[in-house]
């Protein structure tokens, strides 16, 4: 996925093994979707911790979070409980979805079966902004951050907050 591209919708269980659909969780305006590799992990912990960290700033600039990665809801809700994450993390366990957004590995580099990539997209699931980095997990809140509050207005809300 690149720039411009709309993803298809699509529905994953969270935490907590609630199916959650793309449209319904970027439907308040922007969604803020991160990939990572393994829940638990010490890269992983430290990039989903960011993201909690920063997550009343990004519901100041319209902007809702979740994460993904192929770990079951159960390594999930534990990943959310242990770090106190109140964004949901998704199931993608076939890694259709990893599929869809380009980031699923085909060749396992340390059993790590998906790319480090933060994708921003609008309520028409299209995206708006995406980064990658394997080694810096704060960038990819930060600059998600940085290119939601350089749009003035933000894209999601070109008509006013009551028109959406």
């Amino acid at each position: 996925m690149k720039i411009g591209d709309v993803a298809a919708d699509f529905e994953l269980p969270d935490q907590h093994g609630i199916p959650r659909r793309l449209s319904e969780l970027s439907a308040g305006g922007l969604l803020v979707l991160f990939f990572y590799p393994r829940a638990g992990s010490g890269g992983c912990t430290r990039e989903a911790c960011h993201f909690r960290d920063l997550e009343r700033d990004f519901a100041r600039v319209g902007a809702a979070v979740a994460g993904i990665s192929n770990d079951a809801p159960a390594k999930q809700r534990e990943f959310a409980t242990e770090n106190h994450f109140s964004y949901p993390l998704l199931s993608d366990a076939a890694g259709e979805v990893a599929d869809q957004f380009g980031v699923r590995r085909r060749l396992l580099a340390r059993n790590l079966p998906t790319k480090r990539t933060t994708f921003v997209l609008d309520a028409q699931l299209t995206v708006k902004f995406a980064v990658s980095s394997e080694t810096d997990m704060f960038v990819h809140a930060d600059q998600a951050l940085a290119a939601i509050r350089s749009w003035n207005p933000p894209p999601s809300l070109e008509n006013g907050p009551g028109d959406r």
